[in-house]
This record gives C-alpha cells, structure tokens and sequence, in this order.
C-alpha cells in the first residue's frame, strides 16, 4: 500500500509541475490573443481552473458526510495559497501587484473570509448560506467577464489605431491552439493533484493522523499545487499578473463556490468542526487581512516580505501537526490562536514602518526641470 501511494505521489508531482508549464504558456498566449490582461486571464481562467481539485475534493467529501475534510480543504487551501504559494512566488522574483486588485479583489477576499467566519460560528454553513456564496460566485464572475469584454473594445481600439498608423495589426490568430494548451495543462494538474493528494492521505492515514489535520495539511497543500505550479511558473516566465491573480482568484473561488457549492448539496449543511471555527479560521482571516497592507505600500511583494510568508506558512503547519499530537490541552489552543492570527498583522506593521521610512530618507528636493527655451 505505501509503495502504490508513494508512486501516485511522484508521478503525480511530475504531471503537476508539466501541467503548469502548460497552462501558464498557454494562458498567456490566450490573454495576448484577443486584448485580454493577464490579470482578468488569472482571476478567471487560471484561478477557477487550479481550484478545480478544491472542488472536486470537497464536493465528494460533503456528499459523503466526511464534512472536516470538505472544510478543512477551503480553509488550509486559502491560507497555503497566501502564505505558501505567494510567498514561493515573491521570492523566485519581487511581484509588482496591480491596482485592481488593491482595490476591488483583495477586499472581497477578506470580506468573504469574514462572512465564512461568521456562517460557521454556529458550528455549521447552512444550505442558505451555501446558495448566498455561490450567488456571490455568480455576481464575480459576471463582473470579471464584463470588466474583460470592456478592456477587449480598448484593445480593438488601439488595434484600429495601429491600422491608421501602419503599424501591423495583432489579431487572434492561434486562439484554439492557446485554448488547447490551456485545456490540457488544467486536466494535467487536476490528475496529477488527485494523484499526489491520494498517495499522501493514505500514508498520513497509515500514520494515524486525523482527517481535520490531514483536510488542513496533505490536502489542503494537495489540492493547492496547481496554485502552487502555475504561480510559481508565471512569476519565472515573467507573467507577474497571472502569480498574483492565480492566489486571490482561487482564494474567492473557495470560498465563494467550492465551500458555497459543497454546504448546498450537503444534506444538513456543512458541518464545521470547533477547531476550525476557533483556531484556523481566525488565521485564515488574519492571513488575508495582512496582504492589503503588503500590496497597497508600494504594490509590490518584496523577496523578504515572501520570505516572512513562507516562514508564517511553515510555522502553522508546524503548530497543526503539534496541535493534532496533543489535543487534550485547548487551552494551549487558544493561546496558539492568539499568538499566531497576531504575528502576521503586526509584521505587516513592521513592513510599513519600513518602506515609510525610506520613503521619508528619499531626497525630496530633487533639482527642477529646465524651462522651456
């Protein structure tokens, strides 16, 4: 059994890592194609397509009454993606955010992350609940698709544009080859995801781990190496747009339709346990709530603002294996809980008083222009 398991793991770890290659190459050629930023491409396409493992795992998983797993998924994916997968991102090479996202995505995805908050703090995400995120899905997607389709009529124009100027014009000659490639990189980091988070649930069951700290761990960082792959491919590539997009897109996509779906064909709801409702939930938020203050300072993510990232990431998933060997003390929890969903937010602090201090070491009496003769 731990011979089959560790096989899937490998094989599937290499399908994954080809897979993003595929559909980084893939999707930026697509967005190039018809005038579409790669920004919209990786809150859409890229994001919905590497959270479908998200889905497909908690769906089944709700269906089948295994409701910690189904949570735990949501929850420990959007705090890997963060923490983790950014994280990773930023430091193969400093990632410049846009102000779109500062703006509209990195508040709705701490918005929502409140919202999941307060639905499960009677213990479960109601049916009402579950079709109230899903509608909320809805109203997102629709918004992107319109926001794409008014910058595709400003690409055209600019098009026209280079007719009356000579200049070539760029149509979407290719597109359906681009579609193919994007297609095909989505089914290899779906299967290759199955395959790795498989492999590594039947050894952690073997082990005799819980299903909350194997939901939170091995298929949470299972089901976000499609996140993982393409983020981290786009920001080598130079496709800066598409590494961030990726994260914030899959985060609002699992919360909004992976976690809204599962609780509404869930028979009862979805049923959350009391450690994720006091401990990683709260971190959850704490982690979202501390990216805005990173991306509004200079819309950019530092390789050590990644590297403090990267630390808090493996840092909790240090305490959730601590937290899963000695469960008979919550109130070591709790002060856990304290600890942890503070650390970050007050780092955050510290990486604005830095950069506004050598805002104000800047010399601001640079020497004027000369006047025009």
């Amino acid at each position: 059994m731990s011979a089959t398991a560790l096989a899937l793991f490998i094989v599937g770890l290499a399908m994954v890592v080809a897979g993003a290659d595929v559909l980084v190459r893939g999707a930026a050629r697509l967005a190039g194609s018809f005038g579409v930023s790669p920004l919209v491409i990786g809150l859409t396409v890229v994001a919905y397509g590497t959270s479908a493992p998200e889905l497909s795992v908690s769906f089944r998983a709700g269906l089948s009454g295994s409701a910690d797993i189904a949570v735990g998924n949501v929850v420990g994916s959007n705090i890997y993606n963060v923490l983790l997968i950014l994280g990773l991102s930023s430091l193969v090479t400093p990632l410049v955010v846009s102000l779109q996202l500062i703006r509209r995505d990195v508040p709705l995805m701490i918005g929502i992350s409140l919202v999941l908050w307060v639905m499960s703090r009677d213990g479960v995400v109601g049916r009402l609940d579950g079709g109230l995120l899903v509608a909320g899905a809805v109203v997102y997607s629709f918004h992107c698709i319109r926001q794409s389709r008014r910058q595709t009529r400003r690409e055209r124009a600019v098009r026209a544009d280079d007719d009356v100027t000579g200049r070539p014009r760029k149509g979407p000659s290719g597109w359906l080859l681009h579609l193919v490639y994007v297609l095909v990189g989505l089914a290899m980091l779906v299967v290759g995801s199955g395959w790795v988070t498989q492999g590594a649930v039947q050894i952690a069951r073997l082990a005799g781990v819980s299903e909350l700290t194997i939901a939170l761990t091995i298929v949470a960082m299972g089901t976000s190496l499609p996140e993982a792959a393409t983020s981290i491919t786009a920001a080598l590539r130079g496709e800066r747009d598409i590494a961030v997009g990726n994260v914030v897109g899959s985060n609002i996509f699992n919360i909004l339709t992976v976690a809204g779906l599962t609780a509404t064909v869930a028979p009862r709801g979805l049923a959350v346990a009391p450690q994720a409702v006091s401990f990683d939930m709260p971190v959850m938020v704490a982690v979202s709530v501390a990216c805005l203050p990173i991306f509004a300072t200079g819309h950019r993510i530092s390789r050590w603002e990644g590297l403090v990232f990267v630390l808090y990431g493996v840092v909790y998933t240090v305490f959730l294996v601590w937290m899963a060997v000695r469960e008979h003390v919550p109130s070591t929890r709790e002060a856990a809980v304290a600890v942890l969903v503070a650390l970050l937010p007050a780092v955050t602090l510290v990486v604005l008083a830095e950069r506004l201090w050598k805002a104000r070491k800047q010399p601001t009496d640079a020497p004027e222009p000369p006047s025009p003769a």
